[in-house]
């Protein structure tokens, strides 16, 4: 089995190329140019990832995107990308939140698993997940680091060690020490998600959707739509 993934979640985002056979799994993963758009690299970055793995996009069995939260305008332009390859294959295709794909890179884990994106704004979208990398302990919230962590106080008091993880995690890693100490590990790097993807759509084969039903998973309404609010709100008064 060939799945080819996306995510664009993020500024750089990634792609990744993973291939079953039997007990044995291949990946092969590429970090995106986060000085250019999204709308500028796709799908090209899907081929070159492809090249490298030295597969054909015929070969592909399955497709898989991360789905948010994350970059407004990138989950919609990779969430885009992937519904033309899908519906130009006849492909059904596997969405993955943007938590779940980080949440996989601490599988094995003991500790409680906090899973932080950067949202902008000063706030970062951020749920806390049990050491099964599964059970919600903390449903998603798009608050500042510091509410987070203040409405999270009751669930992290049970664990003595919570890994962080995520680029939110990486930007605000300071408030994160300040607050919890030796309690939290903080990743140095916020990892690629593209393999995590992959690899769950690989595992779970009954999650794929036709390409038509992807949608984003979006915590907080889209900048957009704020903005538009408040011109709204603006002319009124």
């Amino acid at each position: 089995m060939v799945v080819l993934a996306l995510d664009t979640s993020a500024a750089g985002g990634s792609a990744a190329v993973v291939r079953v056979a039997g007990e044995q799994t291949i990946v092969i993963e590429s970090a995106g140019d986060e000085a250019r758009p999204h709308g500028e690299r796709l799908p090209l970055e899907l081929m070159a990832v492809l090249r490298e793995a030295e597969t054909a996009i015929a070969d592909v069995d399955r497709l898989a995107v991360v789905v948010g939260p994350g970059s407004f305008t990138g989950l919609r332009v990779g969430i885009a990308t992937i519904q033309g390859l899908a519906l130009a294959r006849g492909l059904n295709v596997t969405p993955v939140s943007t938590f779940e794909a980080l949440a996989w890179h601490a599988h094995g884990s003991t500790d409680a698993v906090a899973a932080w994106v950067d949202a902008h704004r000063g706030e970062v979208f951020a749920t806390l997940l049990a050491p099964d990398a599964r059970t919600v302990l903390a449903p998603p919230t798009a608050l500042t680091p510091e509410a987070t962590l203040d409405s999270w106080r009751e669930a992290l008091a049970p664990f003595a060690r919570v890994q962080f993880l995520g680029n939110g995690a990486v930007r605000y890693r300071d408030v994160i020490g300040e607050r919890l100490g030796l309690q939290a590990e903080v990743d140095a790097v916020a990892p690629m998600l593209a393999a995590a993807a992959g690899s769950i759509a690989a595992t779970e084969p009954t999650r794929a959707v036709p390409p038509h039903a992807l949608v984003p998973q979006y915590v907080r309404r889209p900048d957009v739509e704020l903005a538009r609010d408040r011109r709204q709100a603006a002319a009124k008064s």
